[in-house]
């Protein structure tokens, strides 16, 4: 039988090692799934939402070793890691209160003797793709909407943080999910793309890559299924003249380097007012320096490990590549000392003298390293902020919330925010343009996405 191993980036040694699952076993789980799905569909929502709140109640009472294995598995810092638990919790609670107007009949004006009504129904059996950056949080967004709703689901999780799938199913069974109702596969990319091109699979929400978004796609070629797509970002923040600079530091450097700069909706690129632009820099390359890069258990450590050694690689490829064209690096290495080349341990760097003509200012990092370029006016921020493929969020800074309003509806971004970023709310809807991908979770509006509209339209006895 075929296995995955998770190389643990703390130390580079095997963290686990588990069993693939094959053809015969998708095969299995969806035969379940089917015999599940339309019982689960007839469920009240009332006993839905209890159990799906449920099973967020029991991930809390495994807060410590959820932390744990995510510190290992990926790197955060054991302290942060276990608190993405409460996000989890946030969110599924969130939309549990507003599942009953979220699947509420449209029900427009009809006739005499007529009754007029459009239904959301589930869609079926959903297939949940998650990434391994916030194994939690990013499986809330559709575990939470497609229980609620009424479909069936089968995780297929990223084998870095295979175990993260194993402990949501833990947590469902102990909460008292029905057989079938969500179940979890660990599966190699080419089952990947046979399980999502089942027919038995009615939807399909991946996390993750633009190319990984791409072969999903082509595997949905011979079917037409709702299918959402969330590939991340080069996500911007524009600092202008009017903004409170110490308060923009504070957040903007925590938006950059929190998880490492792990994060789609992490900041990549900052481009701040020629009036504030000086001042600017000189606070958050201090502030930078604040970081204590360790092992994640540690608890003094605030920066952990890349995911991999690979992916530091690549971010260390960047900076490089971006400092032989005229850049200039602004964190002496040297300052973290655990940051050594063949490691997957890598200081945050801070870049100025950028241009776009630089990958570190155009194609996604994924790591912690931000170029800052100075800006005459808003015309040519905003021109910068969308001079990208990928649109998921935006930041603008500034104490003038009159041409924030202006400034943000210009921005080619799925979420634009004023004076915050790196942040979700379950009421707003997660969504991107561009090759961020397609569809919405959160937020009522991510009901729709998980349903399909079925039109009544009943004619009473003559």
């Amino acid at each position: 039988m075929a296995t995955y191993t998770i190389t643990s980036p703390v130390d580079g040694t095997a963290y686990h090692t588990g069993d693939l699952n094959t053809p015969q076993d998708i095969d299995a789980t969806l035969i379940r799934s089917e015999n599940a799905r339309k019982v689960w569909a007839k469920t009240p929502l009332a006993e839905r939402k209890k159990l799906v709140l449920n099973m967020a109640s029991e991930l809390q009472k495994m807060a410590d070793v959820l932390g744990k294995d995510i510190a290992h598995q990926m790197g955060r810092p054991f302290a942060y890691a276990k608190n993405e638990v409460n996000g989890f919790v946030e969110r599924v609670s969130y939309l549990a209160d507003v599942a009953e107007q979220g699947l509420s009949n449209h029900t427009p004006d009809s006739p005499d003797g007529f009754d007029w009504f459009v239904a959301k129904e589930p869609l079926g059996t959903l297939a949940v793709l998650s990434p391994w950056n916030y194994p939690l949080l990013t499986a809330s967004n559709i575990i939470g909407a497609g229980l609620l709703a009424g479909n069936a689901i089968v995780l297929k999780h990223s084998t870095q943080t295979a175990l993260i799938g194993e402990h949501l199913k833990t947590a469902s069974e102990k909460a008292g999910f029905p057989e079938g109702v969500f179940q979890i596969l660990h599966l190699s990319h080419a089952d990947t793309s046979t399980f999502v091109a089942d027919d038995r699979v009615h939807g399909v929400f991946f996390t993750g890559s633009v190319e990984g978004g791409k072969k999903i796609q082509q595997a949905l070629t011979d079917k037409f299924v709702p299918c959402g797509l969330e590939l991340g970002g080069k996500d911007p923040a524009y600092v202008r003249a009017d903004a409170d600079v110490d308060y923009a530091v504070e957040n903007l450097v925590d938006g950059s380097f929190f998880n490492s700069g792990q994060s789609c909706c992490g900041i990549e690129r900052i481009y701040v007012h020629a009036d504030v632009y000086d001042d600017f820099v000189q606070k958050f390359a201090t502030l930078t320096k604040d970081y204590v890069l360790g092992n994640p258990m540690d608890e003094k450590t605030t920066m952990g490990p890349m995911v991999k050694v690979s992916a530091a690689d690549y971010v260390r490829q960047q900076v490089k590549d971006a400092v032989a064209s005229g850049a200039k690096a602004l964190i002496d290495e040297s300052h973290f000392p655990e940051s050594k080349t063949g490691t997957a341990y890598l200081a945050p760097q801070v870049l100025v003298d950028v241009d776009h003509s630089m990958d570190v200012m155009t194609q996604e990092s994924f790591g912690p390293v931000v170029g800052i370029m100075p800006v005459k006016n808003d015309d040519e921020a905003i021109a910068l902020m969308n001079d990208s493929d990928l649109g998921l969020t935006a930041s603008v800074w500034t104490s003038d919330m009159e041409t924030a309003r202006d400034i943000l509806p210009q921005l080619e971004t799925g979420t634009a925010f004023v004076n915050r970023c790196d942040y979700l709310s379950p009421a707003l809807a997660w969504t991107g343009v561009k090759n961020t991908g397609r569809g919405i979770s959160l937020s009522v509006l991510s009901f729709d996405h998980v349903t399909r509209a079925k039109s009544y339209h009943i004619k009473h006895t003559l």
